[in-house]
């Protein structure tokens, strides 16, 4: 997979207080996590937009802050309630010839035929837990739905991964099912009386 680059500062000062001048600045206060002592530092970021984009705990980032270099995953991040906008950072360092656990993103890929047919497509899992060196990780698995019917379901059993990938999510877990719009009304109805006899 292609790791994305981006540059960090070190912080020296630390505290609620620098972290909102940071961001005043335009840059996103974060720490780095690993084996070492964290490392605190701050990213741009229209560098960390361009560079990374969307959010994602499958992809290897690098972070050069001076000198060194650090290899890290997205361990956690926070954002702005109104705004959206990320205002802190957690990444975990990893090593390269070292195995790790990480969540990738499950992508449905083309047109149920039991849509098709009147049903409802319902995408129940959205990512799933793997166990891979760092250079195998997968930026998603891509599920082909074009074959699933009118009340059938894809389960992760049913997932081919690339080699060097294991998956930990329960085998048993639903992906995706298509319903009937029946059932789905169905289902609803009975919810409704069950609040009703509730009150």
């Amino acid at each position: 997979m292609n790791e994305k680059t981006i540059k960090g500062y070190k912080r020296e000062t630390l505290g609620t207080g620098e972290s909102r001048r940071i961001r005043r600045e335009g840059k996103i206060p974060a720490v780095i996590y690993g084996k070492n002592a964290p490392e605190h530092i701050s990213l741009d970021v229209k560098e960390f937009a361009a560079a990374i984009g969307s959010v994602n705990e499958a992809s290897i980032i690098t972070i050069k802050v001076g000198r060194k270099s650090h290899s890290v995953l997205i361990k956690d991040y926070q954002t702005a309630l109104i705004s959206g906008d990320v205002t802190h950072m957690d990444f975990f360092e990893v090593s390269k010839g070292e195995t790790l656990h990480t969540h990738i993103p499950v992508t449905l890929h083309g047109s149920a035929k039991g849509v098709k047919e009147g049903g409802l497509l319902e995408h129940v899992l959205h990512d799933l837990e793997i166990e891979c060196l760092p250079k195998d990780i997968p930026e998603s698995i891509v599920v082909e739905i074009a074959e699933l019917g009118l009340n059938e379901s894809l389960h992760v059993s049913s997932i081919v991964v690339p080699e060097g990938v294991k998956i930990l999510t329960n085998p048993e877990r639903t992906i995706v099912t298509v319903v009937s719009k029946k059932a789905e009304v169905t289902e609803e109805s009975e919810e409704l009386e069950g609040e009703e006899e509730g009150e």
